[in-house]
Order: C-alpha cells, then sequence, then structure tokens
C-alpha cells in the first residue's frame, strides 16, 4: 500500500455527499456486487482478499481527514468530517462494517452476489456505499482477468485432449503472461499477472507472482525462461543473425532447460529454413533441451501453420505421429505464439492445425494486452448496488432498482444468501438446513477468514462438461 495512500479519497466525488441523502431514520445498509452479464463464460471470483489486506486492515487517521476535508470541501463543496472523526473516536480509525463474500476462486456460472457488504453501527450506515468505488474496482478486474484466462485455458485444454498424448502435463506452460507493459500501472500488472496465475504457471509478470506472495501465501507461483527480444537480435546486425541464435543456444539451452528466441527480426521463414533447421540445427538436437521458435509477425493462424509444417519437412526436424493420429515435433522444438492473441485467434489456430492434423502440443501461446488490458467493468458488466435498508426498528426493507427502458440493470434485492445444489445460487432466506456460501470475510478491522493461492488454484481448474468438449 502507498504511505500516501488515503482511503477517504479513494472514491468517486460524489459519494462524499450521500451522507446527507439517505433518510434520517436510517440506520444499517446492505449491499452487494455482482457480474450482472457473464458473457457465456464462467466468471472466477478472485481478488477480494489483497484488497482487505491492502487497504482496509489499516486504520484511517486524524491526518486522513484533514487530508480529505482540505479536498472536498473546495471540491464538492462538503465533507463528513464528523462522522469519519466519530469512527477515529469510536472505532479507533477501523471501519465498523462487515464484508461476506463466497470463497475467492468459486465458478459462476449465472448471476449473483459474490460479495455483501453492511455497517455493523447504525451511526454509520452511509459508509456501506462510501466504499464502492475502491471495493467494486478491486473485484472486477482481477476476476475478469481471472476469467478470460480460464477461458482461454479450457479452449487449449480442449484442443489438447483431442490432438495431444499428455493435455494435463503440458496445460500448465500453454499460455505465457506477457502483459505488464502494456497495462495501465504497475498496480495493474500485479493485479491482473495474480488473476492470470491462477490458471497457469507460465508469466513474465513478475508483479503477479509478487502479488500472490504478499497477499495469499504463495512460494514461487510463476515460472519463465530465457528469451531473446529483437533488440538482443538485432543487435548483432542482419548478415550476423546466426550468432545471435546461437549465442543464446550455447549460453542457455541446456539439458531438460527450454530458451524461445524470436525469429522474425528480418525474414521469418528463412530463418526458420536456413539457420534454425540448417546451421543450428545439430545444436538443438544435440542440447537434450527445448527450443521455441517465436514468430511475432504475420498473418494468423497461417503464419503459425506455415512455421510449424516447415520445421516439420523430414530434412529439418520431422515429426512423428501421436497415438491420436496428430503430427508432433520432437521434443527438442517448439513454437510459441505471442502476437495478436486472444480467445478468438487461440480458438481459430488450435482449430487450423487440428484439421491439418497437427497437435496442439507444438504450440503455446504469449498473450499480453488481450489478457491484462483489453477487460473493462463491463466485460462481465459487474455492479454494486444497494439491496436493502433498515430504520428504526424495522426489518430489513428490500431496495432496488428497475428501470423501465432497461432490463439489464434491474437490480436484485433483499438481504442475501448463497447455495449450492448443483450449481450456485442466492435466496433472500435463510435455509436452515443449508450451508450459507457467504461467509464473514471482513468485520471491523479484522480479517476473519483468509485464503491460500493453492485452494483458490484447485478450485479453478478446468472441468470440461460435455458442451465443451466437442466432436469426443
Amino acid at each position: 500500500m502507498s504511505k500516501n495512500y488515503n482511503l477517504l479519497l479513494d472514491v468517486d466525488s460524489y459519494k462524499a455527499s450521500h451522507y446527507l441523502q439517505y433518510p434520517k431514520s436510517t440506520r444499517f445498509l446492505n449491499a452487494y456486487v455482482e457480474p450482472r452479464d457473464l458473457n457465456n463464460h464462467e466468471v472466477v471470483f478472485f481478488g477480494l482478499q489483497a484488497f482487505i489486506k491492502n487497504y482496509l486492515l489499516n486504520p484511517i487517521t486524524y491526518r486522513d481527514i484533514v487530508e480529505a476535508e482540505s479536498f472536498f470541501l473546495p471540491h464538492i463543496g462538503t465533507f463528513n468530517k464528523v462522522g469519519w472523526s466519530e469512527i477515529l473516536e469510536k472505532h479507533n480509525g477501523y471501519l465498523p462494517i462487515e464484508i461476506q463474500a463466497i470463497a475467492e476462486g468459486s465458478i459462476v456460472n449465472k448471476s449473483i452476489p459474490l460479495v455483501q457488504i453492511t455497517n455493523t453501527d447504525p451511526q454509520f450506515p452511509w459508509l456501506v456505499t462510501y466504499l464502492e468505488t475502491a471495493l467494486l474496482r478491486a473485484i472486477w478486474y482481477p476476476s475478469s482477468v481471472a476469467t478470460i484466462s480460464r477461458e482461454a485455458k479450457k479452449i487449449i485444454l480442449r484442443f489438447l485432449k483431442k490432438t495431444s498424448d499428455n493435455p494435463e502435463e503440458e496445460i500448465g506452460f500453454k499460455l505465457h503472461d506477457f502483459g505488464a507493459r502494456g497495462v495501465s500501472s504497475y498496480e495493474s500488472s500485479r493485479i491482473g499477472g495474480a488473476a492470470h496465475l491462477l490458471n497457469f504457471l507460465g508469466s513474465d509478470t513478475v508483479e503477479g507472482a509478487l502479488f500472490l506472495k504478499d497477499f495469499y501465501h504463495a512460494d514461487m507461483p510463476s515460472l519463465s525462461i530465457p528469451a531473446s527480444e529483437h533488440s538482443t537480435i538485432i543487435s548483432w546486425g542482419e548478415s550476423d543473425e546466426k550468432n545471435a541464435h546461437e549465442n543464446i543456444m550455447q549460453t542457455f539451452l541446456t539439458e531438460e532447460k527450454t530458451v524461445a528466441s524470436v525469429i522474425d527480426s528480418y525474414d521469418l521463414f528463412e530463418t526458420a529454413e536456413k539457420i534454425i533447421s540448417t546451421d543450428l540445427k545439430n545444436i538443438i538436437e544435440n542440447s537434450k533441451g527445448t527450443f521455441v521458435a517465436r514468430p511475432d509477425s504475420g498473418i494468423l493462424p497461417d503464419t503459425v501453420i506455415e512455421l510449424i509444417q516447415l520445421l516439420m519437412k523430414e530434412e529439418n526436424f520431422g515429426f512423428y505421429i501421436n497415438s491420436k493420429g496428430y503430427k508432433v515435433l520432437p521434443d527438442c522444438i517448439r513454437v510459441i505464439q505471442g502476437d495478436g492473441v486472444d480467445l478468438t485467434s487461440i480458438e481459430l489456430i488450435l482449430k487450423k492445425m487440428e484439421e491439418q492434423k497437427l497437435s496442439a502440443s507444438n504450440i503455446a501461446f504469449g498473450m499480453g494486452g488481450g489478457l491484462l488490458q483489453k477487460v473493462n467493468r463491463d466485460t462481465y458488466s459487474f455492479a454494486m448496488k444497494l439491496s436493502a435498508i433498515k430504520q428504526d426498528g424495522e426489518n430489513w426493507i428490500p431496495t432496488y432498482k428497475n428501470p423501465k427502458n432497461d432490463n439489464s440493470k434491474v437490480s436484485k434485492k433483499g438481504y442475501f444468501y448463497v447455495y449450492k445444489d448443483e450449481e450456485l445460487y442466492y435466496s433472500i432466506t435463510n435455509i436452515e438446513d443449508k450451508e450459507n456460501l457467504l461467509k464473514t470475510i471482513y468485520r471491523n478491522g479484522k480479517l476473519v477468514k483468509e485464503y491460500h493461492l493453492d485452494e483458490i488454484k484447485k478450485a479453478v481448474e478446468v472441468i470440461l462438461r460435455p458442451k465443451y468438449q466437442e466432436n469426443e
């Protein structure tokens, strides 16, 4: 957490005026977070614990209040100094709220409340919705990235199961995260990079691994390999490209090790034919390691198909036919596609490879902006809405929005319970013989329940149900 972070200022401006807008008899508010439109995906819930640890376990201070007042009064003309000061005095600066949530790593295939937040002190109902900006952002982004990553895993695993002899052994390194440079901030790379690692082991986003070590008790949650980039190849000059690749191989390509090198600095197919498959072929074959060729330009899926088929030529590296009848390069050579990769292109490439009887074992994917940046709150229509209110001497009164011109924005109403039969569902009734899966995670400044990376990864494991098993 930044030393300059002030929770009171992590908010939309108009929130500073809302404490004066609720009915004066209001004592408790209940709000929830949900993905309203899942786009035929299974949404992964992730990120709440990190937000709580990073921002809610430290009390607010008098300095925070003074700083917020000095901003909001000239900015919007109002600020709840009395309310925040009373939280400081009465609760030692810890927020008098309770946050309930389903387990991190839960897979949701319809819109249900993922999180429910209520004030615990009747003096501070306005605090519930004041936290919307920070809380919603903390959930929608990592949940969306984890979902995209998992959807990619479904696609790749489906083709591996059709065309590979060892799908479960291969899947962990089939989608590599290269997204750190393409996101909006260091914090985004930490959160998004961590979300990807719920599904795969391969990543060059260092920040994501550190995030999981900081907040989810991870040991070493990601792995990478030595690899070239265009600068390390073109620094040798076009006439000396062979020596650039040879240097990488001689330095890193040893027994049971893997190294990748970009081969399109000048002429992709000439490099693949004359340098990789001819001049350096013996080094690769005798290394007892794996050289991964990276085409970084060209039309998809044509470039990938042509490159794999070129490498498979008898005079180059050849191939063998696996038990499922698909062609596989020898273990010493593979291909990774890292440009223009998203869910659509992954499916397209693997489908075309299947049609050419090329096993998915031959290729891995690198994903950058399509993984960490090309998502927004509307990807799964995440929202936080007020659902119930308690006034003096009353039980929960359901509240909701119901815009007549947009049914997609009708909100849920009530105080919620989440149960599981064959799938997750929510209710406003407490069913005594069923376990309520909305567990208290945070209450009055304390983290009540904590999740470890290992149990989250186990929860998000992909089990291909019949609707994903095409032609099997």
